[in-house]
This record gives C-alpha cells, sequence and structure tokens, in this order.
C-alpha cells in the first residue's frame, strides 16, 4: 500500500516554502537597514548637550544710556554723567542697577554722593510711580553737613527720575524701614520730586587779556588836549 500525504501535511509544506521564500527575498533589505549609519540629528543625549551649552557664547548682551548725577569736582551742585548700563526688562531691578552705579562713583572725576560701602537692598515701585529705594545704613555715613546730605538724596532721585518717565517720586528707606533723614538734615519721610535747581552753575570764564587794563602809551607820544566844558 502506497503512502499518500494528507491535506494538513501538504499545507504545512506550501506555509514553510513560502515563508522561506519571503526570508531570502526580503534579505537584502533588512541588511541594509541593520548596517544603516545613525544621521546626525540622532546624535547621543550628551552631544546634543554640549551643542545646546555652546549657543549662548554669542548672546549680545542689551544696555542702555541713563544720566548719573555726582557731585562737581570744581564747584558746588550736581553734575550729570553718562554711563552704559545693562537693560532689565524690569523696571525695579533696572532702577538698583542705576542707583548700583551710583555707589561705584564717577568715572570721570567727579565727587562720590554715596559712600562705596553702601549696598542697595531694593529697590521697587508702586502702581502711583513711586520708586521705593531701599539702602544700607552705610548710605548715612561719609556725609559733611547739610549740603552734602543734599546732594547725597537728590543724586539718586534725580538720576532715576530724569531716565525714567514712569518714576514721579521717589522716597529713600534706610535698612528695610522708612527714614526720617539720611544723616539728620534733609526730609525723608516722605517722596520726593526730582530738584534740577542742584545742577552745578557753569564755572564763570576768566577775562579776557585785552579788556583787562587799558595799553600804556608810547614814549613822547602826545596826550589829547581836554575838551572844555560850556
Amino acid at each position: 500500500m502506497s503512502w499518500r500525504p494528507n491535506r494538513v501535511t501538504v499545507l504545512i509544506g506550501s506555509g514553510l516554502a513560502l515563508l522561506l521564500l519571503v526570508v531570502v527575498l526580503g534579505a537584502p533589505r533588512w541588511t541594509r537597514l541593520l548596517t544603516r549609519t545613525v544621521p546626525d540629528d540622532e546624535a547621543a543625549p550628551e552631544e546634543r548637550k554640549e551643542a545646546r551649552e555652546e549657543e549662548p557664547a554669542g548672546h549680545v548682551e542689551r544696555t542702555i544710556n541713563v544720566k548719573l548725577f555726582f557731585q562737581g569736582a570744581d564747584r558746588p551742585g550736581l553734575v550729570m554723567e553718562e554711563r552704559t548700563v545693562p537693560f532689565s526688562s524690569e523696571l525695579g531691578t533696572q532702577l538698583k542697577s542705576v542707583v548700583s552705579e551710583l555707589v561705584q562713583g564717577s568715572k570721570s572725576g567727579l565727587g562720590a554722593t554715596l559712600p562705596p560701602e553702601t549696598k542697595v537692598l531694593e529697590v521697587f515701585v508702586s502702581a502711583k510711580g513711586v520708586a521705593y529705594v531701599d539702602l544700607s545704613k552705610e548710605a548715612a555715613q561719609g556725609t559733611a553737613g547739610s549740603h552734602d546730605e543734599l546732594l547725597s538724596v537728590y543724586s539718586i532721585v534725580n538720576s532715576l527720575a530724569v531716565n525714567f518717565p514712569a518714576v514721579k517720586r521717589v522716597q529713600i528707606l534706610v535698612e528695610d524701614r522708612p527714614a526720617e533723614t539720611l544723616a539728620g538734615h534733609v526730609d525723608l519721610s516722605r517722596p520726593l520730586t526730582a530738584d534740577m535747581t542742584l545742577l552745578a552753575t557753569a564755572a564763570p570764564a576768566p577775562p579776557s587779556a585785552a579788556g583787562s587794563a587799558p595799553a600804556p602809551s608810547a614814549p613822547g607820544a602826545a596826550a589829547s588836549p581836554a575838551v572844555p566844558r560850556s
């Protein structure tokens, strides 16, 4: 009796043959996928992080020009000095940087209005345009008399009010508290407005040499006769 494959055996054999054919035909494609080089945009996370850290190297810091008020070197009063400071979109931070520049002193030989030990603790602006400047206790040191104290106070007030239209008035605090005065003379119990009358006036020009004295007469020159009065 001869053996004949049944239907199940034929189907299994046909399936295995078909699977083998698929593997043989798809082998080149799978080989290319497995040996493909990873592109640059799929680099390791460490490499991407290093690239991001190098980007800020070309960042350009924004700055603004402001007018600072210092004590005149050769005449009493306040004198303006222009300076470039870092820009900040937050008004309180911007004002704090300006007062800090005042503490650092003049770069053109003008007199200091605040001791270099002064710390600018905080600056904030109310909805009514009042800038509150909180200074450390060192701000009261080094003022010699009422005039020096007046210039110290208004160097701050003028420097903020002149440069920033949003600042209408300025009130100075000392160590987080309202202060009656800075050193016993100028009233700080209320906000102050800018006072441009404290600017130093220009020094008077020296008299010209030609108009200081009449030229002497030449030797032997005859004097003009006097005109008689009628």
